[in-house]
């Protein structure tokens, strides 16, 4: 019997992909259906609920779960939710179907059917009330907001019947692991306490240090990496795989960390990120999240622990997962290793800060990076990522203000 913690909701896990018959027979459907082509973050949503990462949802929210949602963190049910999962289209297509007819969800870049769907409502938004209430600015220079914006006019809610997960098996192979998958491989290991360290970047000599800290109170670490679209400056996620399944390999104890991966795009939305990063690992199986510096922010539009503070503003009950909360860390020449706010006495002037975007930077441009900075196997594998790339890619990292998180 599992000792893991809930899926969100509290029931079961709700895997939304079809398998078998049942998929063939919706494929064949789907191909007679009006289409509604989708986004890329909308296409790892519909990814992610097809895997149950975002159980209990059946399909895109309807406007009355969107208004509660900006204005409460919760759907109109009462349910937990931070950030709206929704699906928006052009005029002219949404007028070409009534509430209540089926669609067949199209990924806008490969042309593949991912989904059909009921269409329960057709609604519009205030897109600025969204990024003032989830992401807590309206302009356009934050790539969150951007998303917001650059949504079609009109929003669909409704069920949907997932037929695919794109490439992303293909490409990762057993480190796309589904919520099923992970709780299968926690509960074989006898594990109960697990913590998520959510990544963007490869990982640094902090990252590595906040993992190793959760691993000394819990049974062991999901290395949960970002698969989707991340912003110019940020490097691929096969390039970032490959660094953090070597600094795996080559400084933990064996059997105490697994990597894995999810589907989906980043909006860069702080806190709230933070909230529905937690919510997601809780069906998962993690019973912790590690929260370091800026998680899950952008520039400086957030402030470094904005998202350790909204997991005290949010009901005891609202989730499962519990924050793990970590303080400044960095490499101390006085402590002759790395240390944490609340663990070291020296000054400012002994510390070496760590952060991607630093890292990024100093590798665009051929500097020296230190070994207190970044484990030499994971340089390596970097240093010929960057040295592979376009001139004119660099410039963009040179000017990447993206979080370490």
């Amino acid at each position: 019997m599992s000792n893991l913690v809930n899926p969100h909701g509290g029931g079961d896990l709700n895997p939304l992909l079809l398998e078998g018959d049942a998929l063939a027979a919706e494929k064949d459907r789907a191909a007679t259906l009006p289409k509604v082509v989708m986004a890329s973050r909308e296409v790892g949503d519909v990814i992610m609920m097809g895997i149950g990462g975002f159980t209990p949802l059946n399909g895109f929210m309807n406007k009355a779960d969107w208004q509660s949602i900006c204005d409460n963190m919760t759907m109109e049910n009462g349910l937990f939710w931070p950030i709206p999962i929704t699906l928006s289209t052009d005029s002219d297509t949404a007028a070409s179907f009534n509430e209540g007819d089926e669609v067949a969800l199209v990924d806008g870049e490969t042309d593949e059917i991912m989904a059909t769907m009921n269409v329960s409502e057709k609604y519009s938004i205030d897109k600025n009330h969204e990024c003032e209430t989830v992401y807590k600015t309206t302009e356009l220079d934050h790539p969150g907001v951007k998303m917001v914006m650059d949504q079609k006019d009109v929003n669909l809610a409704g069920s949907i019947k997932v037929l695919s997960v794109g490439s992303f098996k293909d490409e990762y192979g057993d480190q796309f692991m589904t919520p099923a998958e992970t709780r299968a491989y926690f509960t074989e290991k006898g594990w109960s306490t697990v913590a998520a360290f959510q990544t963007r970047n490869p990982m640094h000599r902090s990252h590595e240090y906040l993992a190793k800290i959760a691993l000394e109170i819990g049974d062991g670490v999901l290395i949960h990496s970002l698969l989707g679209k991340l912003k110019a400056g940020d490097i691929p996620a096969d390039v970032r795989s490959n660094a953090i399944g070597t600094l795996i390999e080559k400084y933990f104890a064996p059997d105490s960390v697994v990597q894995a991966g999810y589907p989906l795009d980043m909006r860069y939305a702080g806190p709230r990120e933070a909230l529905i990063h937690a919510l997601f690992r809780q069906n998962y199986g993690c019973s912790h999240q590690i929260v370091g510096r800026d998680h899950a922010g952008v520039s400086d539009y957030y402030g470094p622990f904005d998202a350790h503070d909204i997991f005290d503003e949010i009901p005891e009950d609202a989730l499962e997962t519990k924050a793990l909360k970590i303080d400044w860390t960095f490499w101390c020449d006085k402590c002759d290793g790395m240390a944490s706010m609340k663990t070291c006495p020296h000054s400012a002037a002994d510390r070496m800060l760590l952060s991607g975007t630093k890292l990024r930077k100093a590798l665009s441009e051929g500097e020296p990076v230190s070994e207190k900075f970044s484990r030499p196997e994971v340089l390596k594998i970097l240093r010929a990522y960057y040295a592979g790339i376009a001139e004119e890619d660099k410039v963009e990292i040179k000017m990447s203000g993206h979080s370490a998180a």
